[in-house]
């Protein structure tokens, strides 16, 4: 009965790890639905592809050769490695080792693979560390990233190398206890498993007894997995949670041109009715009309405002900074930075979804507008979609600018005097100048 408690154990932390992440997953998925809903289920067909091309086949990540690169290495190995958690969960399970060993040379490949991209995702995440506190890369050094958002992105680092580490320890102390005929690791069909890296830290281990070297084995063994459990828990405070929501973020990514900008269909109609020299003002709308035709509220001055893409959105940021490097107004000194724009919708949603926990009714005492994003940040947009276009997953930070500012000249007439200006022309002369329709053409007399 006793030989049977490790395997007692592992199962309960696997059950707990599996129903904490269920909970986050729960929380996450009542937060997103807060936004308001958007039609995004059409064009199946090309939203695969580019979720195949972009998301999975990382094609906007090597626009930056050096940390795409890098990305890849760490993405590509990290996901193929952890094809080994399988194995190690039903080893865990039944108390055997190295169940998949009966595919012989086809293991023996897989493990070796899984070795070489280990010491690669190794050698990686040691220059990601490099570059972002070594290298002062100006993306890295803006004030959004103090605090927590840097610690985060070293945290994870740091939990990267140590679980590379564990998976070749614990290789290479298997691999010795094989060579050696210890009971449980060693078989009559000789080695299971190739190990070209941990082969190198043998030495380490030379003059140890087979019970250390079980120790060892054992420990690094729990570690990983109790490590990779962690991780998997982690992902939901993290910014790495772009792991798991990059692939439906481009998925449901906007496919239209960037330059169209959404209108409102009350608004669009009303005007359409206003230019219309043959239309009845007083007439009955189209269809006998509704109230729900027009929106409760013009714009968004609040997360619950947004639609449940941008909520995605906010929690898919991986939080690189290309969208702001890219910025021409942060790039100019304004105070606009679109990665700020994101990370605050995100802390504004985790702050609403914490008080639903609760029980509590949402405060509005530090709403989206004005507590989190200031008027200044707004209007500082120049809404190139610059942001838009440098983002590697399709996050559109653009679009929750407009409807902020939507707010803001709908709702609180708030546009700085310049646009209302230019707004007013608009009306009374059908140009953003203030001059008068006969006189429009007189620049070109002379």
């Amino acid at each position: 009965m006793i030989e049977y408690i490790p395997q007692f154990l592992f199962v309960i932390v696997l059950i707990t790890a599996f129903l904490f992440f269920a909970k986050n997953v729960f929380s996450l998925r009542r937060n997103i639905n807060l936004g308001k809903d958007i039609d995004r289920k059409d064009h199946k067909y090309l939203r695969l592809k580019k979720m195949i091309k972009i998301a999975l086949g990382q094609s906007k990540m090597v626009v930056k050769p050096i940390s795409g690169t890098l990305h890849i290495i760490v993405y590509v190995g990290f996901i193929i490695i952890n094809i080994e958690v399988l194995e190690i969960v039903i080893d865990g399970i039944a108390g055997t080792h190295r169940i998949f060993s009966f595919i012989g040379p086809v293991y023996d490949v897989l493990i070796g693979s899984f070795e070489i991209l280990a010491f690669l995702v190794l050698v990686s995440v040691i220059i990601f560390w490099i570059r972002r506190n070594v290298m002062n890369i100006k993306r890295f050094l803006s004030k959004e990233l103090k605090g927590w958002s840097k610690n985060d992105a070293n945290y994870i680092l740091y939990f990267e190398v140590v679980l590379m580490v564990l998976f070749l320890t614990m290789n290479a102390t298997d691999y010795q206890l094989q060579m050696l005929g210890a009971a449980h690791y060693a078989s009559e069909a000789g080695l299971s498993g190739s190990f070209p890296i941990s082969q190198f830290l043998l030495p380490l281990f030379d003059d140890m007894s087979i019970r250390t070297l079980v120790v060892i084995e054992r420990s690094a063994w729990w570690l990983h997995i109790i490590g990779i459990l962690i991780f998997l828990n982690y992902l939901y405070y993290s910014k790495h949670l772009h792991i798991l929501l990059a692939f439906p973020n481009v998925y449901f990514s906007n496919l239209e041109n960037l330059g169209k900008i959404k209108n409102l269909e009350a608004v669009t109609n009303e005007v359409k009715l206003m230019m219309d020299p043959d239309a009845d003002p007083y007439a009955e709308p189209v269809g006998g009309g509704s109230e729900e035709d027009v929106p409760e509220k013009f714009g968004a001055s609040d997360v619950q405002d947004l639609n449940w893409f941008q909520l995605l959105s906010s929690y898919s940021c991986t939080e690189c900074g290309r969208c702001t490097a890219e910025c021409p107004a942060s790039q100019t000194g304004k105070k606009l930075s679109p990665r700020k724009i994101m990370m605050d919708t995100r802390d504004r949603l985790e702050e609403v979804g914490k008080q639903l926990d609760k029980g509590e009714k949402v405060n509005d005492d530090k709403p989206l507008l004005d507590g989190y994003i200031s008027r200044e940040e707004l209007w500082a947009c120049t809404t190139c979609n610059a942001c838009v276009d440098a983002c590697p997953i399709g996050i559109d930070p653009l679009s929750i600018i407009m409807d902020m500012r939507q707010y803001l000249v709908m709702e609180e007439s708030a546009a700085p005097v310049e646009l209302n200006n230019a707004m007013t022309n608009i009306e009374n002369n059908s140009a953003p100048w203030p001059y008068n329709q006969q006189d429009r053409l007189d620049w070109a007399k002379d």
